[in-house]
């Protein structure tokens, strides 16, 4: 397999051939959307809490418990988490797009459906979803599949928790979520970009590990509309596609759902989607990453993304490479 260094990465290796070549066709669309950013989830505004160090003005998220299963490592930069972003609802391919497209997005209402194979099946509003947890600040490292990386602040709940309340029946071995379809929401939504809506799952034991989370915010706040708001996936081992945004459904299955990348390119996208640098794309190499702001591939990829000691037990004996 060819690896190329990251001064030869073109720009349009960022995203798949096939949405490369319309995007001129989605930027238009998207530079007649919406502009600004920011949002309000559902009857957070009289929550109040402190303010930390950073944030962009959103409204403060209470009870905020640090995490110990946060790295070390200082996290990014408020303007660079939310200003650099994957969320091909708002734009396509990665960059401000979904921050400049994402301003009139409104978190209002905004309904969970929990059902399937479990014995809570249930609909719920956010802040009834959310409150029967404690909420946490998880700082983790990010890294996206097209070699960017953060490390990011969030607040949320174990996704484990979750899932002790649904109570999955016995033949439940997946956990499935969904993107909200909305038009008037999603500017790219009018477009066959991707298949909409956007879906992704876990397998129940790595939807159960004590790093995965739902989370609802960062840097103390609720999530601005790039990033997710308001509720997204965040499993810090994997790639950052499988961090399915704006969840409105959560379903437990018996079989492997098939994600939104892996339908639209399985050859370059699976289902585990876990960080492995000895794995390349199959048009650039995983084997470093660009920690920004840097647009330089000084950061040589972990295993795991720096978790292998925590996750690794989850894929013994499994070809890794063929399970990609």
């Amino acid at each position: 397999m060819l690896i190329k260094k990251a001064a030869d990465i073109r720009s349009s290796e960022i995203t798949p051939k096939n949405v490369y070549l319309r995007r001129r066709e989605f930027i238009q669309a998207g530079s007649a959307a919406l502009a600004g950013a920011g949002i309000v989830a559902a009857g957070w505004n009289a929550w109040g809490g402190d303010a930390l160090a950073q944030g962009g003005g959103l409204p403060k998220l209470p009870n905020i418990k640090k995490s110990p299963l946060s790295t070390s490592e200082a996290p990014s930069e408020y303007q660079y988490i939310t200003s650099y972003n994957n969320f091909y609802e708002f734009a396509p391919g990665a960059g401000d797009g979904p921050k400049k497209n994402s301003g009139k997005f409104k978190a209002t209402p905004w309904t969970i459906e929990v059902d399937g194979l479990c014995n809570k099946p249930g609909k719920y509003q956010l802040e009834d979803f959310i409150k029967p947890f404690t909420l946490e600040e998880r700082i983790y490292r990010f890294r996206c599949v097209e070699a960017w990386s953060f490390v990011i602040p969030w607040v949320g709940i174990p996704l484990s928790e979750f899932i002790k309340r649904a109570e999955p029946q016995g033949k439940a071995a997946y956990l499935e979520m969904t993107t909200l379809v909305d038009r008037a929401r999603f500017p790219m939504q009018s477009t066959d970009l991707l298949e909409w809506p956007y879906k992704e799952g876990l397998r129940l034991d790595e939807a159960n590990h004590p790093l995965t989370i739902l989370a609802v915010g960062l840097y103390g706040e609720v999530l601005p509309a790039q990033n997710g708001a308001p509720i997204r996936l965040v499993v810090p081992w994997k790639y950052g596609f499988k961090g399915v945004k704006s969840i409105v459904r959560m379903r437990f299955v018996e079989k492997q759902p098939i994600n939104t990348w892996q339908a639209m390119a399985r050859n370059e996208y699976g289902f585990y989607a876990n960080v492995n640098p000895m794995v390349d794309h199959p048009r650039w190499s995983q084997a470093r990453e660009k920690r920004l702001p840097s647009f330089i591939a000084n950061h040589r990829t972990e295993m795991f993304n720096g978790y292998a000691d925590q996750v690794q037990s989850l894929y013994a004996g499994m070809d890794l490479r063929r399970n990609f």
